[in-house]
């Protein structure tokens, strides 16, 4: 038991040795490719850019659609995750209540799917990302790692892709479209919205303005 123990501590003290090296790491350098892009197979379409070449439209639309309380919580929305828990007991597909803030961490260090195991691993990733990185830096790497089409990951990749420009200039029912098809993008379309998705992005394009007079988006551009 004892010689199980210490190999068990040094799997955990290389974990965390090998996690604070790597979130350091991409505080400073773009994420080459994630677990995500490599498992999907439908080819990886990318094209990093700083945050202060995307357009405050598309950063206020996520907050809008995604995570209103991106600026106010530390990385994790606790009655999100309480509405999400009840949601989970009644059964069917486990809902998290991820923030942006988690879905990064997910999206730059682990995989897709994988429950409450992967879920715990996200939690440790975000709680680093939100001491090491900050919001704004947060903020750049879900805007660029983000799975935006089939094959396609990020804003700027997502703007040519759909709008045939840079994300740099989007307008706000751009902004609001790819904000809306995000939590399914293979499944919901940007260019040619119907349903739901339509509605819902009309709805995030009108609360665009009510993230801005709230100051909503404010830790990212202090």
């Amino acid at each position: 038991m004892t010689r199980l123990f210490k190999i068990l501590v040094k799997i955990i003290l290389w974990f965390i040795g090998l996690s604070l090296a790597f979130v350091l790491l991409f505080k400073f350098v773009p994420p080459p490719v994630t677990a995500t892009m490599v498992m999907n197979g439908d080819g990886i379409t990318k094209d990093w850019e700083s945050l202060s070449n995307i357009d405050r439209n598309l950063v206020s639309a996520v907050i809008a659609g995604e995570d209103s309380k991106f600026c106010s919580h530390n990385g994790f929305d606790r009655e999100a995750i309480e509405k999400a828990i009840k949601r989970n007991a009644q059964g069917g597909r486990i809902r998290g209540g991820s923030t942006i803030s988690q879905q990064t961490a997910k999206n730059v260090f682990l995989w897709q799917g994988g429950g409450y195991v992967r879920k715990g691993f996200e939690a440790w990733f975000t709680f680093l990302i939100e001491n090491i990185w900050g919001k704004r830096r947060i903020m750049e790497v879900y805007l660029n790692v983000a799975e935006t089409g089939i094959g396609t990951y990020g804003a700027e990749a997502g703007a040519q892709r759909y709008f045939g420009h840079s994300a740099a200039r989007l307008t706000k029912s751009e902004a609001a479209r790819m904000a809306a098809a995000l939590p399914l993008p293979q499944k919901r379309s940007v260019t040619n919205p119907t349903g739901f998705t339509r509605k819902y992005g009309n709805t995030i394009a009108a609360r665009i303005d009510v993230v801005r007079r709230d100051a909503l988006d404010a830790c990212v551009y202090d």
